[in-house]
């Protein structure tokens, strides 16, 4: 039999398979693939949930080499808040929460978000971080949901109220009509002498037009994100809450990966809070300026005022909490807060 060279083509076509397949990166082959939700629009300068997305993505795929790759979904494309904590606790995932997804599977966390809790970024960035609140927060998490807490981030500053009427104290709140987020909020509300109605994010917008709420409270980045500078003249810069929202991921899906492999995961989580941190605090002046601008008259209260606003803000607050937790971890939240204050003064 006549050969034409020393293989055949049949044997050349197996071997340039062969020499195909082993020329694909080992890393391509063993790609690992996760989906990460949150809430807001895909835009890296109105949304700081997304800017920490995309930064994160970027820092794990870059340092696992490809190897892991994060699939990103906003404005909620997976689910809402309870949809998409029950899938990030039964199958891998990593979600961004909000209190909202939060108060149903650990109502503890919300000690974290009592009214005037934190003087400061620093203050609150201290807590996050390295407080023994949140290291036991963090154990207690995995062991009741099994989900990994790797984050805390920053996605818009500090709350603020806006209204129809001045709000200078909370004396100014009386007879007023307030959009509330949860329950907490309309126990504050009516600590100042408003009442609190819960309303969807994406109806807001039109209660306030049609005088369904007189005010609400949100950072300048929401305020700016809803357009609720069209429908409310006032704001107030009460610094009433840190804004955040937490990066969780499933306990599996982590203990899955190699050793290496959660060491970068954890530590690109650090690493994009600290750029996100960044930018959203160097935004926030420019942000309300962006407010003052549109219209609205901006109020920073002194002082005194901001005294009598965390004399009835934080005790509703914690009146309402502890008929949700146990005292202990209201209690432990405030002494690590006192300290995270004192520490970086």
């Amino acid at each position: 039999m006549k050969r034409t060279g020393l293989y055949s083509s049949g044997m050349k076509r197996v071997l340039m398979a062969l020499v195909l397949a082993l020329a694909v990166p080992v890393a391509a082959m063993a790609a690992t693939t996760v989906k990460m939700c949150y809430n807001g629009p895909p835009s890296l300068e109105d949304n700081a949930v997304h800017a920490y997305a995309s930064t994160f993505k970027e820092l794990v795929e870059k340092a696992s080499a490809g190897a892991i790759i994060i699939d990103l979904y906003p404005n909620s494309q997976l689910g809402n808040e309870q949809q998409r904590m029950e899938q990030v606790m039964t199958g891998p995932m990593i979600n961004v929460a909000s209190f909202g997804g939060m108060e149903t599977v650990f109502p503890e966390m919300f000690a974290t978000n009592i009214p005037f809790m934190f003087e400061s970024y620093a203050a609150a960035h201290k807590f996050f971080d390295s407080s023994s609140f949140m290291e036991k927060a963090n154990k207690e998490l995995r062991s009741r949901t099994g989900i990994e807490l790797l984050a805390v981030v920053e996605e818009g500053g500090f709350i603020a109220f806006t209204s129809k009427k001045p709000i200078k104290s909370p004396a100014d709140f009386k007879g007023m009509k307030f959009r509330a987020m949860d329950a907490s909020q309309v126990a504050m509300y009516e600590a100042f002498g408003a009442s609190g109605t819960p309303i969807p994010w994406t109806e807001v917008y039109l209660a306030l037009k049609t005088g369904v709420a007189d005010g609400q409270m949100n950072p300048p980045t929401y305020i700016i994100i809803g357009s609720l500078y069209e429908v409310q003249e006032y704001l107030t810069l009460a610094n009433v809450q840190y804004s955040d929202q937490f990066l969780l991921i499933n306990g599996e899906f982590l203990d899955s990966l190699s050793a290496a492999d959660q060491q970068l995961v954890r530590k690109a989580a650090h690493e994009a809070n600290v750029k996100t941190r960044e930018f959203v605090e160097s935004q926030v002046d420019d942000r309300v300026k962006f407010l003052a601008d549109k219209g609205m008259k901006v109020y920073t209260p002194n002082a005194e005022e901001m005294a009598q606003f965390k004399a009835l803000g934080s005790p509703s607050y914690i009146k309402w909490l502890s008929g949700q937790i146990d005292q202990s971890w209201i209690d432990h939240a405030m002494e690590d807060a006192k300290k995270a204050n004192e520490g970086v003064k």
